[in-house]
C-alpha cells in the first residue's frame, strides 16, 4: 500500500451549533484538499461541541445522505475519507458520543463510545449510553480503529483493535487541560502524548490523535494534536490552543518493518489471555469455613 497523507484537525467548535460546525468542517475540509490530505480526522463531539448534557437530543445527527448535517460530509468524503465527531440516536432514543469514518460517500463505520468518564469534572455517564462493541474496519488505506478519548486511557481498548487487525489508530478527544509540568508543559498533554507514544511502540501500529481547541463552559481545551510511528516516533504535532490543520506522511511500510525487528504481534496470545480473565472473573472458591481458598 503506498504511503498516504493523514490530516488532524484543532477546532474550536460551538456549543450546540450544529450549522456553524457544519460550516467550520467544510472549511477545513477544502484546506485539506490543498494539502493533498487523504485522511482528514475531527475531535471528540466536533459537530455539537462537548458540554452537552440535557442538550443531546437536540443535536443527535443521522449518518445517512438524508440528515442535513451528515448530507454535505457524505459529500465531500467522495474526494477525501473524513472522521467526525457526534451524538448519534439508536431506534430506542438512547444516545451516544460517536464517530463516523466516511470515504467515498458512504458511511463505512460508526464507533460508539464504551468507556464514558463520570468523575471529576467528567460527567458523560449521567446524559449518554455507553456503547457495546469495539472494532476495526477496512478502509481503502488499510485496516483503522478509532477510539474516543477516555477509551484509550483503558489499555484493553488499543489491544482489541490490534487483535482485531488496526494497523492504523485514529483517537479523538476534547479533554480539558489541567495542570503543568516541571517544565511548564500542560501535564495532561504530556500524560496523553507519553500514553499514545506507548501504544504505538508496543502494538506497532501508526497512531494519530485530533484535539479540540477553545474554551466552553469554563473549560479549556488545548490543542496540540499528534501522530506517532509503529516504532514509537513522533511524525508531527500541533501547536496548542490554537485552531489549524496539523499533516503526518504515512507510509504504510513501516509497519512491516517494524513488526519483522519486533513481532510482538506474531508472539501474542489471546487465547491465553482469554483463559486468564475468564479465571480472573470467577468468584473466589470457598470452603466450609467460609474463607477463600
Amino acid at each position: 500500500m503506498p504511503p498516504y497523507k493523514l490530516g488532524l484537525a484543532q477546532i474550536n467548535t460551538q456549543l450546540g451549533g450544529l450549522r456553524h460546525n457544519l460550516a467550520k468542517h467544510l472549511d477545513l475540509i477544502d484546506a485539506a484538499r490543498k494539502e493533498a490530505v487523504d485522511v482528514l480526522a475531527f475531535p471528540e463531539l466536533s459537530l455539537t461541541g462537548y458540554m452537552l448534557q440535557d442538550e443531546a437530543p437536540t443535536v443527535a445527527c443521522s449518518p445517512t445522505p438524508e440528515d442535513e448535517t451528515f448530507g454535505p460530509l457524505l459529500k465531500a468524503s467522495r474526494d477525501l475519507d473524513l472522521l467526525v465527531g457526534f451524538v448519534d440516536v439508536d431506534e430506542r432514543y438512547r444516545y451516544y458520543i460517536a464517530a463516523a469514518y466516511l470515504s467515498a460517500g458512504k458511511v463505512i463505520h460508526v464507533h460508539r463510545k464504551v468507556y464514558l468518564p463520570t468523575y471529576g469534572l467528567f460527567d458523560e455517564g449521567r446524559f449518554f449510553s455507553p456503547g457495546e462493541t469495539m472494532r476495526a474496519f477496512d478502509t481503502r488505506f488499510g485496516r483503522i480503529g478509532v477510539l474516543i478519548c477516555e477509551e484509550f486511557w483503558h489499555a484493553s481498548s488499543p489491544y482489541l483493535l490490534w487483535l482485531d487487525g488496526a494497523d492504523m489508530m485514529l483517537f479523538m478527544s476534547a479533554s480539558p487541560v489541567r495542570g503543568l509540568t516541571d517544565n511548564d508543559q500542560l501535564q495532561s498533554v504530556a500524560w496523553v502524548e507519553r500514553v499514545n507514544q506507548a501504544y504505538a511502540s508496543l502494538f506497532t501500529v501508526h497512531i494519530g490523535h485530533s484535539v479540540r481547541v477553545g474554551f466552553e463552559d469554563g473549560m479549556i481545551f488545548g490543542g496540540r494534536a499528534t501522530a506517532f510511528g509503529p516504532a514509537g516516533d513522533m511524525l508531527a504535532a500541533g501547536p496548542d490552543f490554537q485552531e489549524g490543520l496539523t499533516l503526518a506522511e504515512i507510509n504504510p511500510d513501516t509497519v512491516r518493518q517494524t513488526r519483522v525487528r519486533l513481532p510482538l504481534l506474531r508472539d501474542e496470545r489471546p487465547d491465553w489471555v482469554a483463559r486468564q480473565l475468564a479465571q480472573i472473573q470467577q468468584p473466589p472458591a470457598r470452603g466450609l469455613s467460609g474463607k477463600s481458598k
